[in-house]
């Protein structure tokens, strides 16, 4: 149970580092990089897959744009993030699948399927909606294209509220140093997210012991995120 909270604040963190807090999007990653991002993400490299997420953020921009004239942009852009990371998580390089054609795709889902949520608990909902076209000019609606389940864990979580709450629970239960560290390496609290060891020079402390504080700050997150759920 610990271990899935853990994995679930390291998502509700790295969004938080992006809903609200002004963060540019970064340039696409050139082909070369794209690659060796994935290759280390199969190996299990976490980082390489934020970057990925991170680089990729300008379709979430591009593809929630158009539906931000009736939604709340912020809205639109925390839900897309969702579609982009579990797009990131799922990709396989040996469908030989182009990456930006399958994570668009996992965006747009994740947007329609909160706007078909938003619609039904307005009493509005239509599945016939006409939403566009495909590559080949046939028209698109809603049904087309909305997948029949949503098991990803990412979805059991309300964005806005998760990212308060988690700010309420580190306030209470982190000291001040280690919530700086926590700012800082996930990018939160109007922070710029920084490197272990580019917090250490700022601190005047050794990498070891910022990784430390980070380990035992996170513990105390999720076990408080255990109590609390």
């Amino acid at each position: 149970m610990l271990e899935l909270l853990f994995k679930l604040l390291h998502e509700l963190m790295f969004l938080a580092g992006y809903v609200g807090n002004g963060n540019a999007f970064p340039k696409q990653l050139s082909a070369q990089e794209e690659r060796k991002c994935l290759e280390l993400f199969q190996k299990g490299d976490m980082d390489a897959r934020n970057t990925l997420v991170e680089h990729n953020l300008r379709l979430v921009a591009h593809i929630t744009k158009k539906y931000s004239n009736e939604y709340n942009a912020d809205d639109l852009i925390s839900v897309g993030i969702i579609g982009l990371i579990k797009g990131i998580n799922t990709f396989n390089p040996k469908k030989n699948t182009r990456i930006a054609a399958y994570i668009s795709r996992c965006i747009e889902n994740e947007v329609l399927m909160f706007l078909r949520t938003t619609k039904k608990q307005g009493n509005e909902v239509s599945l016939d909606e006409t939403i566009g076209c495909d590559k080949d000019g046939n028209t698109l609606t809603i049904a087309d294209i909305i997948p029949a389940e949503n098991i990803d864990i990412v979805d059991k979580i309300s964005v806005k509220a998760d990212i308060k709450k988690l700010y309420k629970v580190m306030g209470k239960v982190l000291k001040k140093n280690e919530i700086d560290i926590i700012c800082w390496r996930y990018g939160i609290g109007g922070k710029t997210k920084k490197t272990q060891k580019q917090i250490a020079d700022i601190l005047g402390i050794s990498r070891s012991y910022v990784s430390r504080i980070e380990k035992k700050a996170l513990k105390k997150l999720a076990e408080e995120f255990k109590r609390t759920k």
